[in-house]
C-alpha cells in the first residue's frame, strides 16, 4: 500500500511539474499534440487531450440557437455528436479554422428522411475583424469560436483526423 502511494505521489508530481498548475502548454518540456476535444456548449467550453490525458479547457461560443442538435441548415445550431477534424484554414475569413466533418452519415441520412438540407461548414474558428471579440456567449451560425490567441493554439496543436465530441 505504500508503494502505490509513493508512486501515486512521484506520478502526480511529474504530471505537476511537466503542466504546471493551470496547464500552461508553454510550459511543457515536450511537444504535444491535441487528439481529442470535447466541446460542452452549455458550458461554453472546448476542453483538449493528448493520448486521453486532459490538457486544458478554452472559452468557447457556439451557435446563437444554442440548445439541441443542428437540425437543418440556417437553424443557428452546433451540431451534436461525434466528429472528426478534417481539415484546417489559415486563410479563413474568420482569421484561422479547423474544419468539422458535419453532416456525418448519421446526420444526412436523418435530414434526407425529414427532406431539409442539413447544412455544412462547421469550423472552429477564431474571431473576423469587425466581430465581436467577447466568446463568452453563443453568437455564431452553428461554428465553434474561440478568441485568436486560442485559435493560434489550436491550429497548431489539433491534429487533422482529431476526434471532437460536442456535447449538449
Amino acid at each position: 500500500m505504500k508503494i502505490v502511494g509513493i508512486t501515486l505521489f512521484l506520478m502526480g508530481s511529474v504530471a505537476f511539474y511537466l503542466l504546471g498548475k493551470t496547464n500552461d502548454l508553454k510550459k511543457l518540456k515536450t511537444p504535444i499534440v491535441f487528439d481529442s476535444l470535447v466541446v460542452l456548449k452549455h458550458l461554453n467550453q472546448l476542453r483538449v487531450y493528448s493520448n486521453h490525458q486532459y490538457i486544458k479547457t478554452y472559452t468557447c461560443g457556439v451557435g446563437s440557437n444554442p440548445k439541441g442538435h443542428k437540425q437543418k441548415q440556417g437553424d443557428n445550431r452546433t451540431p451534436e455528436g461525434i466528429y472528426q477534424i478534417t481539415a484546417r484554414n489559415a486563410k479563413s475569413d474568420y482569421y484561422k479554422n479547423l474544419h468539422i466533418n458535419y453532416p456525418n452519415a448519421a446526420d444526412k441520412a436523418r435530414c434526407k428522411k425529414l427532406g431539409v438540407d442539413p447544412g455544412g461548414d462547421i469550423k472552429i474558428h477564431g474571431t473576423a475583424p469587425g466581430y465581436a471579440r467577447n466568446i463568452y456567449y453563443s453568437y455564431t451560425w452553428g461554428c465553434i469560436a474561440v478568441c485568436n490567441n486560442d485559435m493560434d493554439e489550436l491550429f497548431a496543436k489539433v491534429k487533422t483526423g482529431a476526434t471532437i465530441n460536442i456535447l449538449p
